[in-house]
């Protein structure tokens, strides 16, 4: 017999013996799969969103699968019919997922600000906020540089007149430009929300309108003209409740910056 031939039958005998134990080890070392966490996985999208809270689907059906009362309508990116499926599985009560979207506070493009130094390090929000909290005039806005719409699964963020703006038909509320905004200027608001402040401003009056002709100058015309005391004035910014607004606009009205949407 020739060595080559040798050589190929050895190999198959040793690719027949590790395949043989493969196969034992599969049976017997095999860890048992929780059938409820199956069915609650077949139901999730498979978006890894995060936008649950947990880092994955799989996170989210775990928690759902160990008996614990997790909420069944977390998953952001499928919403009501997922929700539905999920309840169903789990045994419990429906409970309609409220459809948030991504929205930027900060309306600072260039025609309303403008840079207090030229910036010509690496093209990224974290790092131009390294150099002296950012290069724009006002240290609360958005840098554009668009770290945001990086990580964006959904291509859902453009950066526009150097403000990043969210398209809330592609949204899925997922989170991940919320941890990444270095400003922390990017929040997750309901998708029916009658109003927004696009502002993040914390100075007030001059300093606000020298920095920013479109800042939002605290001045509490907004919090005194709402009805339903949905808008509260924290650190010099309008801040909404929206389980108690009612889309009203009187503080659109009374807003003498135009800075509520």
């Amino acid at each position: 017999m020739s060595p080559v031939v040798t050589a190929v039958l050895v190999l198959f005998a040793i690719a027949l013996v590790c395949g043989l134990l493969l196969v034992v080890a599969s049976k017997f070392m095999a860890v048992p799969v929780d059938e409820k966490f199956t069915k609650i996985r077949e139901c999730l999208p498979g978006a890894n969103c995060g936008g649950c809270g947990y880092p994955g689907c799989d996170g989210y059906a775990a928690a759902l699968a160990d008996g614990s009362e997790e909420k069944t309508n977390k998953c952001t990116a499928g919403g009501n019919t997922v929700a539905q499926k999920l309840a169903e599985v789990c045994g419990t009560s429906f409970e309609e997922t409220v459809k948030q979207v991504a929205f930027v506070h900060c309306r600072g493009n260039c025609e309303v600000t403008q840079k207090k130094e030229v910036y010509q390090g690496t093209q990224s929000c974290k790092a131009a906020k390294l150099l002296f909290g950012g290069d724009g005039a006002c240290q609360y806005g958005c840098l554009g540089y668009g770290d945001c719409a990086a990580v964006c699964p959904e291509q859902a963020i453009r950066v526009i007149g150097g403000v990043a703006r969210v398209i809330p038909s592609r949204c899925i509320a997922c989170g991940q430009c919320v941890k990444t905004c270095p400003q922390k200027i990017v929040s997750l608001i309901p998708e029916a929300a009658a109003v927004k402040i696009a502002c993040s401003s914390k100075d007030k009056g001059v300093p606000a309108k020298k920095k920013c002709t479109a800042a939002c100058i605290g001045c509490g015309l907004c919090q005194r003209k709402c009805p339903n005391g949905a808008v509260t004035v924290v650190n010099n910014v309008a801040v909404f409740d929206y389980d108690l607004c009612t889309g009203c606009g009187a503080c659109q009205q009374a807003c003498p910056q135009k800075c509520i949407l």
